[in-house]
């Protein structure tokens, strides 16, 4: 019976990691819709969203019966309702990749406003944060979750760069008002999907030494 609980929760892990991969390309397609002002593709992700969220239902599902049928008791119990939580946020992120495409639709009608710098490095640092955050619950490793917590910084430190920068087009210049909002929007959503990282992460530290850092300084 044991062997066989074990192998249900490798399945599990498999699951989570195959979702976390689908989130984190929904999140890398997101960005190349904007930079490219692709709306072919911003449209394609947003369709895309059911498949992220059907795994959801799945994983919360799969859980739902190792809780029942095995009653696993301390860091298997931990081990499960953490991945509950875990795909809740992925699927979070990925409703914010559908929220980037629709700015991004936006967007494409207008002239660009200025070439993306900033809103490329943030995505890119929040999909690393989704990756290890991942890793470390995988391999359940707990310094490298408190890596992916310390990493949301240089998100936070890029988002209020950009609002500031965004802030100066808009006085300067009134019509570009709209597009700085939604470009801003646009970083509110990658520092959203940098903080469900960064919830993962967090997560991962309670299963692997049993303590709650959310709100705590790591």
């Amino acid at each position: 019976m044991h062997r066989h609980f074990e192998e249900e929760l490798t399945r599990l892990k498999e699951r989570i990691l195959k979702m976390g991969a689908l989130v984190e390309s929904q999140i890398a397609a997101s960005i190349k819709a904007l930079v490219e002002r692709d709306t072919a593709l911003a449209k394609q992700t947003i369709q895309n969203d059911h498949l992220v969220n059907a795994m959801d239902v799945e994983i919360d599902e799969e859980c739902i019966r190792l809780l029942a049928l095995y009653q696993p008791a301390a860091r298997d119990l931990r081990f499960i309702t953490t991945a509950m939580k875990i795909t809740t946020d992925l699927e979070r992120m990925s409703d914010l990749s559908e929220d980037i495409c629709e700015r991004s639709i936006e967007l494409a009608e207008e002239p660009l406003l200025k070439p993306y710098i900033d809103i490329p490095r943030m995505a890119e640092a929040a999909q690393k944060m989704v990756r290890e955050a991942l890793d470390a619950f995988v391999n359940k490793d707990a310094a490298l979750a408190r890596k992916v917590c310390a990493a949301d910084q240089f998100i936070d430190d890029l988002t209020h760069q950009i609002f500031r920068e965004l802030l100066s087009y808009m006085a300067e210049d009134p019509t570009t008002i709209t597009r700085a909002v939604r470009i801003s929007f646009i970083a509110k959503y990658i520092e959203r999907i940098g903080d469900h990282a960064t919830n993962i992460a967090e997560m991962v530290v309670y299963l692997v030494e049993g303590k709650i850092i959310r709100h705590t300084k790591i």
